[in-house]
């Protein structure tokens, strides 16, 4: 009981931080049901507002029991919803939303409305194949295909829920701007957790946090419900006709990661605290195997303490990476695992993300960041340059020879070619001191298109689904920025489609 106390405690700190670097004010109210005869636990959200159930209210069966209330958990709630199925969701953790909630640049997808408007010409097939590129070929191709062809659905899917992700830029390893995000560039975590908070309520599914899921039974050979512990100590079987997972990666569980990758332990992680790898766990125990558990992806721009992504929107609109030196060193534009690997390689093994006020007017995350603290200003480059206590000169030059790159849209150094748009050179002038961390675990579960967890002979689990970072096999061994928001739509809406033609 102890570790769990000290593990809410934990995550409670941690979710109010992502909640602060989505770019909305939130507050989170946690009454205990055992001590308040309060029907709900509210969250305000943004503009929305949602209440979570009562565990006085938590019934003994459901037609599908989801587990986990990250954006994956809440769109294949919805969708199941949709299909007139009865569905509950479980969250362990004292609030919704999961590593959704941290992630910040947006939702990519491709031939999408969104893009023929802009007048960006993309299609599946690029995004495919540029996909395929960031996983160095290792993507399970067949997952990778429904994902893409899928994509441009499934942000109409959220628009039609009053989610809409309408403002467009790119990531590292993207040709073109198929990264989705709300209209006034803020971070996209916030925005869609409250969107899916939001519709979870209009359809009266009923969700409940502080509700650890610890078992998944099955009869007979098909799954059948789950063992819940609430409270810290009361104990609950719930029968269901199916079981969805959607509980995330390991990224917060040192364990875990010692076990596959030892080399990153001393790393900092962006990870919310529960991503432990509880599902995988669950999942295994029932015959379902893993893949991939070894590639966890370090992402390179990382404020160290404590941890926060700094956004990869923040290079996608014109910012460049320079070393203590002052000098740029990478394409900043390049896939994560090669960007990471760069800014190992320089002096003290970190560097700085560089920004101006252009920059920082179309990324509006980077409003948390400087009331945080980690941003470094000046009105000038010289006195930036003296900030960060490097060479006012070589700072100079390294701006002076972007600028006339982004002008002749030719990077003669590092041979970017994306997210140029706009020279730096609009007063204040901004840095942010980075490195890399552990950010996404590419590995976990294996399931098929269907998002029907497989055994190692091939067959499926009957009754068993999961969905978003708890399965591995998508990415590959690198995962592109702005494609998990996207994995977590698309499999998670799937999902709750697939639970309902099971059922019936």
């Amino acid at each position: 009981m102890k570790t769990r106390l000290i593990t809410i405690a934990a995550s409670l700190t941690l979710v109010m931080a992502s909640l602060a670097g989505c770019g909305s004010t939130k507050t989170v109210s946690k009454t205990s049901s055992s001590s308040s005869s309060k029907k709900t636990t509210e969250v305000t959200s943004g503009a929305s507002k949602t209440k979570y159930s009562s565990m006085n209210d938590l019934k003994s069966k459901y037609d599908v029991v989801i587990i986990g209330a990250g954006g994956a958990g809440m769109s294949a709630a919805l969708a199941a919803k949709e299909k007139g199925l009865n569905p509950v969701i479980l969250e362990k953790m004292p609030v919704a939303g999961g590593n959704t909630l941290k992630a910040s640049s947006g939702m990519n997808a491709s031939e999408t409305t969104v893009q023929k408007k802009a007048g960006i010409k993309d299609s599946n097939e690029k995004f495919y194949q540029e996909t395929l590129a960031g996983g160095h070929g290792t993507n399970d191709k067949q997952m990778l295909r429904f994902f893409v062809n899928n994509s441009a659905s499934a942000i109409d899917w959220l628009d039609g829920m009053g989610i809409k992700l309408n403002n467009l830029t790119i990531t590292g390893g993207m040709s073109v701007k198929r990264t989705h995000r709300p209209a006034d560039g803020s971070a996209v975590g916030g925005y869609l957790v409250s969107g899916l908070l939001r519709n979870v309520k209009k359809n009266n599914i009923p969700i409940y946090v502080n509700a650890d899921v610890t078992k998944i039974n099955e009869q007979a050979g098909k799954v059948d419900g789950v063992n819940v512990t609430f409270d810290q100590d009361q104990k609950k079987t719930i029968s269901s006709k199916a079981v969805i997972v959607t509980t995330g990666g390991f990224g917060a569980s040192k364990a875990m990661i010692k076990k596959y990758r030892p080399d990153l332990v001393k790393y900092v992680t962006t990870n919310q605290a529960g991503s432990t790898g509880d599902g995988i766990q669950m999942i295994t125990a029932l015959g379902g195997y893993t893949v991939d558990m070894d590639k966890i992806q370090i992402h390179p721009t990382v404020y160290q303490k404590p941890p926060y992504l700094i956004g990869e929107a923040v290079r996608g609109e014109g910012g460049i990476l320079v070393n203590t030196e002052g000098q740029r060193f990478t394409n900043e534009m390049g896939t994560r695992d090669v960007v990471s690997a760069a800014i190992n390689k320089q002096s003290g093994k970190y560097a700085y993300v560089l920004f101006d006020g252009g920059v920082k007017k179309r990324v509006t995350a980077i409003n948390q960041y400087e009331k945080k603290g980690m941003v470094v200003s000046s009105d000038t480059v010289t006195g930036l340059a003296k900030k960060l206590g490097v060479s006012s000169d070589n700072l100079a030059t390294t701006l002076k020879t972007w600028n006339q790159d982004v002008k002749n849209k030719h990077d003669a150094a590092y041979k970017r070619t994306t997210g140029m748009d706009h020279q730096l050179n609009t007063p204040k002038y901004y840095a942010i001191k980075i490195a890399p961390g552990i950010h996404y675990t590419m590995g976990g579960v294996k399931i098929n298109p269907q998002t029907e967890v497989l055994k190692k002979s091939g067959q499926t689990i009957p009754g068993l689904y999961a969905a978003g970072e708890v399965t591995g096999g998508l990415h590959g061994d690198n995962r592109i920025g702005g494609n998990s928001v996207a994995e977590v739509v698309i499999f998670g809406r799937q999902a709750g489609t697939q639970v309902a033609k099971y059922i019936k």
